[in-house]
């Protein structure tokens, strides 16, 4: 996955993952900010998860960038996925799939809220069952899990990119409570948040 967010970003910047060498970086201000992502060249020359900011060569082939909840990229996820022609309806305006990818743009836009089924079935302008029906059919998961993945993937960027505390960032992600927060995570990456990052960190510096 790690090396997909590089591809990732560099096909939405125009560039080809397999000739360039770009890294996510948590900060790119900050010279011991820690490597996210790296493309292959990159990680042929040692630089990889974990790597920090100051051990990139400073040379102009070399793109560093800092990582972010993109919808192109989010999208781009989507579409490469089994239910991508889907996704690709929704340049059809008034279609099924235009309108679910308001509700896409809504969740992502503000994945730290709450909400309720029945506010995005309205931005739809679908019925509860039609809007569930309609979003599985191009994300293969419902509206929560989609926001909740979101969640998660942004609060373990935080914990790796920031070193912010466990509670912190799930109150940032939009968590109410921190024991939820820490059951959700561990099922989605295997392990409670502190245990994950120190993991990453021993496994990849």
């Amino acid at each position: 996955m790690r090396s997909f967010f590089a591809s990732v970003s560099s096909v939405i910047r125009g560039l080809d993952p397999l000739k360039i060498r770009l890294a996510v970086v948590g900060d790119i201000k900050r010279s011991g900010s820690v490597v996210l992502a790296a493309t292959p060249l990159l990680k042929n020359e040692g630089i990889k998860t974990g790597s920090r900011l100051f051990e990139i060569p400073k040379r102009k082939d070399i793109h560093v960038v800092n990582p972010s909840i993109l919808k192109k990229e989010i999208l781009y996820w989507i579409l490469q996925g089994p239910h991508g022609e889907a996704l690709e309806q929704m340049a059809l305006e008034g279609s099924n799939a235009s309108r679910i990818r308001e509700v896409i743009d809504h969740i992502i836009n503000n994945y730290e809220e709450s909400f309720r089924i029945e506010e995005l079935a309205e931005i739809a302008n679908m019925s509860v069952s039609s809007l569930h029906r309609h979003f599985k059919d191009v994300t293969a998961m419902s509206p929560i899990q989609f926001q909740k993945r979101l969640r998660l993937q942004e609060a373990r960027r935080l914990l790796l990119a920031e070193s912010l505390d466990v509670a912190d960032v799930a109150f940032r992600v939009g968590y109410e409570s921190q024991s939820q927060f820490s059951r959700e995570y561990s099922r989605m990456f295997g392990f409670p948040p502190r245990v994950d990052i120190k993991r990453m960190r021993e496994h990849y510096v």
